[in-house]
């Protein structure tokens, strides 16, 4: 795992990636305050080894043009109260509400399962029908696919919060899940206008992709659990203080 201290050096934009610095080149006036956010990473288990679907943001972005990513976006307030066809495990709802007064657990799962729709057309749930008259306009879509979002198989992996030198700044839940136990169906994934080129990539492959330093932590964070799945994993919590990087565990 690359120690979160040698991640600047990975990156040409390494010097948004410092502590807040008033006046230094590029940074904002002030350092925004993070918004939550959601992720879903998907692990498609291939003969060929583990596969990880990831897709580049649209150059029109502000945030991150041209980088890879897993899919993911901002929480709605909506999204807590969406129906589902189960839950998340306990274990999962225990660890997002630590250091979490704002926003209920399923919130965060709900969000990541709506991103990954919106952004690549892939429904994570089961055969299930949702109240078409309580949801926003990504539900609205997804629930005419008469689907119900399937949040048992989201397992909560990561938080991280943006550097407080970027223009936009979220603190960021990522979940981990099987594909095979997570997805409707195999439909194939669709480019659309905020993701591009979506694949399933080897973990080899994603390494050389131009990916923002936070997602090469989370990354590394992946191929530790690939490796020694039998082993406990508490979830990594990556931020930026005074003096740099710092990653504790939930």
């Amino acid at each position: 795992m690359t120690p979160p201290e040698d991640l600047l050096a990975l990156d040409p934009s390494a010097e948004r990636d410092m502590p807040y610095r008033a006046g230094s080149p590029n940074a904002p006036a002030r350092a925004p305050r993070p918004k939550d956010a959601a992720t879903l990473i998907l692990i498609q288990h291939t003969h060929a080894g583990p596969k990880i679907l990831m897709g580049r943001r649209a150059s029109g972005h502000s945030f991150m043009p041209d980088k890879y990513v897993f899919p993911g976006g901002k929480v709605d307030r909506s999204d807590r109260f969406v129906e589902a066809h189960d839950e998340l495990s306990a274990q999962s709802a225990e660890d997002l509400s630590k250091a979490n007064k704002t926003r209920h657990p399923r919130a965060f799962a709900l969000a990541a399962i709506r991103e990954t729709w919106e952004e690549t057309g892939l429904l994570i749930g089961k055969p299930g029908a949702l109240a078409v008259r309580t949801l926003d306009a990504g539900w609205t879509s997804f629930a005419a696919a008469g689907v119900a979002p399937h949040l048992r198989p989201l397992h909560f992996f990561a938080r991280a919060i943006t550097p407080p030198q970027r223009h936009k700044r979220f603190d960021a839940r990522f979940f981990i899940a099987n594909a095979d136990e997570a997805l409707y169906d195999m439909r194939p994934a669709r480019d659309g206008a905020e993701m591009e080129d979506l694949r399933w990539f080897s973990l080899d492959e994603a390494f050389t992709l131009d990916l923002p330093n936070v997602t090469r932590f989370i990354l590394s964070e992946v191929q530790t659990r690939l490796k020694t799945p039998e082993k406990p994993h508490a979830p990594a919590f990556l931020r930026w203080g005074r003096n740099g990087s710092q990653m504790d565990r939930l």
